[in-house]
Parts: structure tokens; sequence; C-alpha cells
């Protein structure tokens, strides 16, 4: 199997199920030295006549560390399988600064378009460069319960990055 470029436009997912119900690992860094992440939060839309994806990441990641010192990142999609789910609990639990998660998950990392770390394994795979980032904070909550049941007093922001979706490959039979 290989992966297939295809326009953006093209996409016909319903990222609302995905994001929520199957979930994806947010990857930044570069070939040589990447992260990879379990996220269930974030969106894709459209933005400043681009086509983005939002993404959460909390600092205490090391994939933040990545995506703070790299400018492009990507959104890797595995499907429903068993296999899938066990890549998504490995990569949500456990630290890339501690553990080679692409070796305990036997994924097998590509480079698409020369800059982007992805996996073989993805059915599909969001490409994206960041154009902006900002910490949540704590006073700019309108809805106050929010703060308090996903933060409380444990602080962690997340940050978000909103990135422009350059490119989409799928899996190709």
């Amino acid at each position: 199997m290989r992966m297939k470029k295809i326009e953006v436009s093209q996409l016909t997912e319903n990222f609302f199920e995905t994001i929520s119900k199957e979930w994806m690992l947010v990857c930044a860094g570069n070939a040589e030295h990447y992260n990879m992440m379990t996220a269930s939060w974030g969106g894709i839309g459209w933005l400043w006549n681009k086509p983005v994806a939002f993404v959460f990441i909390r600092p205490e990641r090391y994939t933040f560390e990545l995506a703070e010192n790299n400018d492009v990142m990507t959104l890797s999609f595995l499907g429903h399988s068993k296999e899938a789910r066990n890549i998504y609990q490995v990569c949500g639990s456990k630290s890339g600064r501690d553990t080679d998660k692409t070796k305990e998950c036997g994924l097998t990392p590509l480079v698409l378009d020369g800059k982007y770390t992805a996996f073989k394994q993805a059915r599909l795979v969001l490409c994206c460069k960041k154009l902006y980032a900002d910490n949540l904070k704590p006073e700019a909550f309108t809805d106050a319960s929010l703060n308090e049941t996903w933060y409380g007093k444990k602080g962690g922001y997340h940050k978000m990055y909103v990135a422009e979706i350059t490119n989409a490959f799928i899996q190709e039979d």
C-alpha cells in the first residue's frame, strides 16, 4: 500500500465523527527527529481563505516542544481497527522522551512532500503548516465551568495551533 496525494478540496470526511470517535495522531518535528501524540480535540475548517486544522497540545507533552520548534505537523488518521486503537493508546499514554513509540507501535514513518512526517498505517494524512499559535488563558473562558472542568487548579493550559492544510494523502490499495 502507498499514499496517494489528493486535493484538500476533495476531502469528504466527517471530521466531527473522525476526531471525536476515531482520534488522530498529531506528529511534529522533522524526518530525523519527530514525536506523535494521540489527540481527540481539534477541528477542521476555513479561516483566512485557507483550509485549516486546529489542534491543542499541552506544554508538558514532548510533542509540544517539537511543534514549537518546527513549522509543520501532520494529522494521521488510522481508522477504527484494534491495531489502530492500540497505537492511539500507546501514543496517548507514553512520552516520546522515554519511549520509542514508533518502534513500540510498529509504525512505519513516511516523509511526505519532503518535510511532513506521517505513518504508512494511516488511512488519511493531513499535512499542515503552522499559521498561528496561542495559549488558552483562564481569563478568556466565557464559560467558567469549562475552565474548572478541564483545568481547575492544576493549570497546564493547552496551546492552540491553527495550521493551513497544505496537502492530503489517502491510503491507496
